[in-house]
């Protein structure tokens, strides 16, 4: 019985014809799929794109690092100029720099000192705007811009505000005292160090501020709620729930906090200079003496991979510990 389709000029469809377009789809598939070249441009196309942006990073950044480690082989000062390979003389005479050791004992000092206080301030900051209240956003902004100041600048304003004649500090202990109060904060050795302290903990709580207030935030409140019901008190919460969920955060912001430390400069050398004498004189100040007022250039760079060398294996500790710990 014939039907409608096979009856309909329009769609009958010969075999032979059927088969040469069949054939010319498959030839036109081949021919738009990609040739060996075409697959490899395109598995490694991630990796071109960024090889310009990694070869800059490596210019800028490894090519100094290899030029400073061949001139702490070499003997280059302000006098002379030899470029031949002395071997490890530069490195030997660190070990009898006792100026360099006293140096690094200082910056342990302040690092040991500042560290602290600020994940501590940081810390009750945080606790303090955990919870909603009006003008919340206004008062983190402005506990955040003593961080937005450069530290020099900060170093310098606390310098005009120990002034002993017109800064406001002595100005306010005179007050509480009911007698004038004459502080030398930048010369006084008992004071000089609580000065680059409260300079230091006052631009850089902030910092540990809000990281914690973002890491306390993300804390399980459905724990917190359970704790609460089962009538835990304020510090077996902080203990057995909110200190452990923070850890990694804490681990981060004191080994950030702790390597800028470690190279502090910018404060001290506005405050003090490394006065009185080199009593506040950290290691990058010693440094930056060496290299740009002595012109120990050698010496410098052989300086320089010692604090390296230092700080790698300080990071590689507190890693693994953080890694164990996890």
């Amino acid at each position: 019985m014939d039907t409608a389709w096979e009856a309909s000029p329009s769609h009958a469809v010969s075999f032979p014809g059927l088969m040469m377009t069949l054939s010319a789809s498959l030839n036109g598939a081949e021919q738009r799929r990609p040739s060996r070249f075409g697959r490899m441009l395109e598995d490694r196309l991630p990796y071109l794109i960024v090889a310009p942006a990694i070869l800059i990073l490596l210019l800028v950044g490894l090519f100094p690092l290899i030029y400073s480690l061949i001139v702490s082989f070499q003997r280059i000062t302000m006098t002379e100029n030899d470029t031949s390979f002395v071997g490890f003389l530069n490195y030997a005479e660190l070990f009898r720099d006792a100026r360099l050791w006293a140096s690094l004992g200082h910056t342990a000092i302040i690092t040991a000192v500042a560290l602290p206080l600020e994940l501590l301030i940081g810390f009750l900051m945080a606790q303090l705007f955990i919870d909603r209240m009006p003008g919340r956003q206004l008062f983190v902004a402005l506990l955040v811009l003593p961080t937005v100041i450069s530290p020099i600048v900060a170093g310098a304003t606390w310098r005009l505000m120990f002034d002993v004649r017109f800064g406001p500090v002595g100005e306010i202990l005179s007050f509480i005292a009911g007698e004038p109060v004459r502080i030398l904060w930048t010369v006084n050795p008992a004071y000089v160090y609580p000065a680059i302290i409260i300079c230091e903990v006052w631009q850089w709580s902030p910092f540990m501020f809000l990281l914690l207030l973002a890491a306390l935030s993300n804390v399980d409140q459905s724990q917190l709620e359970a704790a609460e019901i089962d009538g835990a008190s304020y510090l077996r919460v902080l203990r057995a729930i909110v200190l452990p969920a923070i850890a990694p955060v804490v681990a981060v912001a004191c080994l950030i906090r702790g390597l800028d430390l470690v190279r502090i400069f910018d404060i001290i050398w506005a405050l003090t200079e490394g006065g009185p004498g080199s009593m506040t004189e950290t290691v990058s100040l010693y440094t930056y003496v060496q290299g740009f007022s002595q012109f120990e250039t050698s010496y410098t760079a052989a300086i320089s991979f010692l604090v390296i060398a230092l700080l790698t294996l300080i990071t590689t500790l507190v890693l693994k510990r953080m890694e164990l710990a996890r």
